[in-house]
């Protein structure tokens, strides 16, 4: 097992201080620190020492594949299933689908067929994987997740059919062909039409309250133009408390607008755009790979299964499995199986295999292969756990 070295990614939308205040993890430079990546994801896998010299956990992973994963996993998955992240927004993430598995495969060799550069910003797909992801709030976190119930969409645009004409056509015969309309009408807002339906947009949030009026005044802040403002009237607006989680299938739509958080998903960095960014938006690419079903809110949420001195959070997804647990005072066994990222959520801890104990403080992290049995764990306070004991439905 090695003790991790995780890159961080300065993307706008993240926080200058929050990895500091939870983690201790400095900022010399004084830069966002949106996301610490922990994991093999080939754009920015995490290190390991070997021997003294640094060495890729991607690079590691590829020399003993069977060893490192599992015979089983890594006949299913190749590399390391998924990527664990710490998430700090300061403010909105862009409202985004990440493609299922077969649309990323497809969409990923198009590019490459097509000479796009892998580092391209008119690139749609970084990989050729899904990306699902469980969300597990760390601080209290407010975000989009799937469309409202269609019944809640008409009786928040009642009070705009002023603003475009195709939003009046929704009100008057609210259904998924009409959803789908809709969204991809304010997607393709420009000039004068967009600037004339964010003006009524405005002047509606001035004598409505609740929170999707309240989230759509946030965004106002950032993204006083961009026709993504609309999006919380048209998705689940939800406040997650610290310890609550919730799961976010593929080709649904949703935005992390504040707050901390561990990601887990899988192996994989694509994102398909709606708005409330600068960068590269296909709306075409973008609405043949959203699934315009509704989602009550009261579903999203994803209750954990409580198991002795831990919580597991189910997924319905074979690449990734997580779970938080209490460290116990004397070593026990773990139950975790398969390739395994330990991270310190709160006091410190101590792990044992093979002859060797490492210990872990808040924001550290620790990888531990499959071929690594008999794993002990001791300590005072929270582990998170991310792992991947199961293969493909």
């Amino acid at each position: 097992m090695w003790k991790l070295i995780n890159p961080v990614q300065h993307y706008d939308w993240g926080s200058k201080t929050a990895l500091t205040d939870l983690y201790g993890i400095s900022n010399p430079h004084n830069q966002p620190m949106a996301e610490l990546w922990m994991g093999a994801h080939p754009a920015a896998s995490s290190g390991v020492v070997i021997d003294g010299q640094p060495q890729s956990l991607q690079v590691l992973i590829s020399a003993d594949n069977t060893g490192m994963l599992g015979p089983a996993i890594s006949a299913s998955f190749g590399r390391l299933p998924y990527l664990f992240k710490v998430l700090c927004a300061e403010s909105a993430l862009s409202v985004q689908v990440h493609p299922d598995k077969r649309s990323a495969g497809l969409g990923f060799a198009r590019e490459n067929q097509a000479g796009i550069p892998q580092g391209s910003p008119q690139r749609n797909y970084k990989d050729d994987n899904h990306k699902p992801e469980l969300l597990y709030a760390l601080t209290p976190f407010l975000a989009m997740n799937g469309f409202r119930e269609l019944s809640e969409i008409t009786a928040l645009f009642r009070h705009l059919t002023a603003a475009h004409p195709q939003i009046a056509a929704f009100v008057r015969h609210p259904d998924s062909d009409a959803l789908q309309q809709l969204f991809t009408c304010l997607l393709r807002l420009q000039g004068e039409e967009r600037t004339q339906a964010l003006q009524q947009l405005d002047d509606c949030c001035q004598r409505q309250q609740g929170p999707a009026w309240d989230a759509v005044q946030t965004l106002r802040q950032h993204y006083p133009d961009d026709a993504g403002r609309f999006m919380p009237l048209l998705l689940n607006v939800l406040q997650l408390a610290p310890g609550e989680a919730m799961f976010l299938h593929a080709r649904t739509p949703h935005a992390y607008l504040s707050g901390n958080g561990l990601e887990i998903m899988a192996n994989s960095d694509n994102v398909l755009r709606a708005g409330l960014t600068s960068k590269h938006i296909d709306i075409d690419e973008l609405v043949a790979s959203v699934d315009f079903s509704s989602r009550p809110a009261s579903s999203l949420l994803t209750p954990p299964e409580l198991l002795p001195g831990e919580q597991a959070f189910p997924v319905p997804v074979p690449d990734f499995c997580f779970s938080v647990a209490e460290l116990p005072p004397s070593p026990q066994p773990v139950r975790w199986q398969g390739p395994r990222i330990f991270f310190c959520l709160q006091g410190s801890a101590r792990c044992t295999a093979g002859g060797q104990t490492l210990g872990l403080s808040p924001g550290e992290s620790l990888f531990i292969p499959a071929s690594e049995q008999g794993v002990l764990l001791s300590g005072q306070g929270r582990i998170a756990v991310a792992y991947t004991s199961c293969l493909p439905r």
